[in-house]
């Protein structure tokens, strides 16, 4: 299925032509109108890219971007006006992968979005993920734990490869439940309480394998991978 893009755009007049142009090139697009919504169907929906403009009614930009990024790696490009170099340095620090600036070329916001997707696939779809001994491979779908020459596979479930895969690709970071939840079970009513049992089936799941300390929990807030076993 061809790549779905978020189009969280204020203007109709500007969402029209951009998502027009996507269209055109066989990609798939909805549109917010403004920044609480973007967030309600980048949970719903999951999109493979998001194209944000920095003057959005309800939740700026800015602001959308961040709680993006506290659920986990959808690229993110932002649209900023031409004069606000401030919006693009703090576009980039909160996390976006580029930034199209106003006005602009229908065709250059194309040729940037199928650049980023590329770049996105090749980062999240197929590279092997490697923490510490641990090997993930999301193209197969396996977890394995490296000791020398040995390969001990480990069996998860498919919530559970999601939640190790997340948080593998931002290790020793520190997640709490509900990042989690968001990320890895958004169209779910899951309770905090469930992320303690998926966490608790991985880790006893890593300690068969030798691994006693990889997967910590952090007591209050969440949940972190860490690099060393």
């Amino acid at each position: 299925m061809n790549a779905l893009v978020l189009v969280a755009e204020d203007d109709p007049d500007v969402a029209r032509i951009i998502t027009g142009y996507l269209d055109r090139e066989g990609l798939r697009t909805v549109r917010a109108e403004n920044g609480q919504i973007a967030l309600d169907l980048h949970q719903q929906l999951r999109p493979d890219l998001i194209i944000l403009d920095v003057k959005m009614p309800k939740l700026d930009g800015f602001e959308v971007l961040a709680d993006v990024r506290r659920r986990g790696d959808t690229p993110v490009i932002m649209v900023t006006a031409l004069d606000e170099d401030l919006d693009k340095l703090q576009a980039l620090r909160i996390g976006a992968d580029d930034y199209i600036v106003k006005p602009f070329n229908p065709l250059e916001v194309v040729a940037r979005v199928k650049a980023v997707l590329r770049r996105a696939t090749g980062r999240s779809d197929s590279v092997v993920i490697r923490v510490g001994p641990i090997e993930i491979d999301p193209v197969a779908y396996t977890v394995a734990v490296l000791a020398g020459d040995t390969r001990v596979r480990v069996d998860l479930t498919a919530t559970e490869f999601r939640i190790l895969s997340h948080m593998a690709r931002q290790p020793t970071r520190v997640f709490s439940r509900a990042e989690l939840i968001d990320a890895c079970l958004p169209e779910s009513d899951t309770l905090e309480r469930t992320i303690d049992t998926h966490a608790s089936n991985i880790r006893r799941k890593l300690h068969a394998t030798g691994l006693t300390a990889l997967f910590e929990g952090v007591r209050g807030i969440g949940y972190r991978l860490t690099t060393t076993s």
